[in-house]
């Protein structure tokens, strides 16, 4: 549904756009780049995949720690609950139940705060991008510039429409 739209609203632009170049006596010109291929070439953007994958690690390190301090609390417990008074079989269960939701809550919190600084990096990366995009835009007087990703334009006349990737990737370079 949502490539219907897209596949809509294109087809809208590029008949306005065609209608109004016709009018102008202009040839409509539109570029085209991959967003996934240019984002890459933000300058900041080894450093910022860098920086996620170092807290990735810091958190699925803490996390099997707590696993494993979990794991071996429940072996003690199962290793002496034939053995304890009920008092202290009910404050071990209790003990465990507590370190189970914890670390529920630790790892929830841990994701949480990874997909936070995820989408911080990507915004700062987008506008960057977006940046560049607008610049080359109005700098090579196009109509509007595409996003090729995901299939979203199966085919494009490389006669009527220019590959912007590599100019988008080199501003980005200059900005920097």
């Amino acid at each position: 549904m949502k490539m219907k739209k897209l596949i809509f609203v294109l087809a809208m632009m590029l008949s306005v756009a065609t209608g109004y170049a016709q009018t102008e006596g202009t040839a409509l010109k539109f570029g085209y780049l991959s967003y996934d291929a240019a984002i890459k070439a933000v300058p900041d953007y080894e450093e910022m995949q860098n920086n996620l994958a170092t807290l990735r690690a810091q958190y699925e390190a803490e996390m099997k720690r707590v696993e494993d301090d979990f794991n071996k609390k429940y072996e003690e417990f199962l290793d002496g609950q034939a053995h304890f008074p009920k008092t202290i079989l009910q404050k071990r269960q209790s003990e465990l139940q507590e370190m189970l939701d914890k670390n529920t809550a630790f790892k929830r919190q841990g994701q949480a705060l990874l997909n936070d600084a995820e989408a911080s990096l990507r915004q700062k990366l987008q506008a960057a991008l977006d940046a560049a995009i607008t610049t080359v835009g109005q700098e090579g007087g196009y109509a509007f510039i595409l996003n090729t990703d995901q299939h979203a334009a199966p085919f494009i006349n490389p006669l009527m429409g220019e590959d912007v990737t590599q100019a988008v990737i080199n501003a980005l370079q200059n900005n920097n």
